[in-house]
């Protein structure tokens, strides 16, 4: 990994690229310039991409970290929320503001591995030969987070799973690779971030668990709590659970 945002070569932008990185952040100060750099060198060897930065109107340095590193990387955008929207909102803000075919997403908090960025297009390339709409998810299989953390959301995720028939182990993992219209045209909704396996499914796609590294938070501090996500993923849940009860798939002939 580059030592030094300075070092790094993002030559490899064009005004239509291949691959759109989406990093959601708020107020991540301390992670802007060492994820960036993480980010970068794990594009090498990626001919067109670009890193599409949603500032969910951070309070703490994070704008000025990103207007400065904008300045140097020509391969990054930096969109901005005038007002806090959440997480959902940023990674709609930024695919909609893709250039690229094929989104890759990540958290900002530094504990997801960019260089797992690879492997999920490798993933994609293999498996969406049989069907297009389809979403690599990130598998964190070794988490480095809180046992209450870790207990909270294997729970969740297995209340999920038996309701949804998601067939996903990690659905909240930030790292994901799908492609851009596949995402917009899911149903959009506040949270709806933690649920795209299960839409993806419902829209007739497929979806596939790639494990990946995960790492303990280093810098700033986690903007989730175990019992306002709780609260508000029995809400979801009923929602999303609608959405399938009210699925409809024509099939559709053209006469010649």
């Amino acid at each position: 990994m580059p030592d030094k945002i300075d070092q790094i070569d993002d030559t490899n932008i064009q005004s239509t690229p291949e691959l759109s990185v989406v990093v959601p952040v708020h107020n991540e100060a301390g992670n802007i310039e060492p994820l960036m750099a993480e980010v970068i060198a794990a594009l090498d060897g990626i001919e067109l991409f670009e890193i599409i930065y949603i500032d969910d109107c951070s309070r703490d340095g994070t704008p000025e970290k990103l207007v400065a590193l904008n300045r140097k990387i020509e391969s990054l955008r930096v969109l901005t929320h005038e007002k806090q929207s959440g997480q959902s909102a940023a990674i709609r803000t930024g695919v909609m503001a893709a250039r690229g075919r094929l989104i890759a997403t990540l958290d900002g908090d530094g504990q997801n591995d960019p260089a797992d960025i690879p492997k999920l297009l490798k993933a994609y390339q293999e498996s969406s030969a049989d069907n297009p709409k389809t979403m690599i998810v990130g598998h964190r299989a070794k988490r480095q987070d809180s046992l209450v953390k870790r207990l909270s959301s294997k729970i969740a995720n297995g209340i999920r799973a038996s309701l949804l028939g998601d067939a996903t182990p990690d659905t909240g993992c930030g790292l994901k690779v799908f492609r851009r219209q596949d995402f917009l045209d899911l149903p959009s909704f506040d949270h709806m971030h933690r649920f795209l396996p299960a839409l993806m499914l419902r829209n007739g796609g497929q979806v596939v668990s790639v494990e990946v590294s995960h790492r303990s938070r280093e810098r700033g501090k986690s903007k989730y709590g175990t019992f306002d996500r709780l609260w508000v993923g029995i809400t979801d849940l009923i929602g999303v659970m609608w959405l399938k009860r009210r699925s409809i798939d024509p099939e559709i002939k053209e006469d010649q």
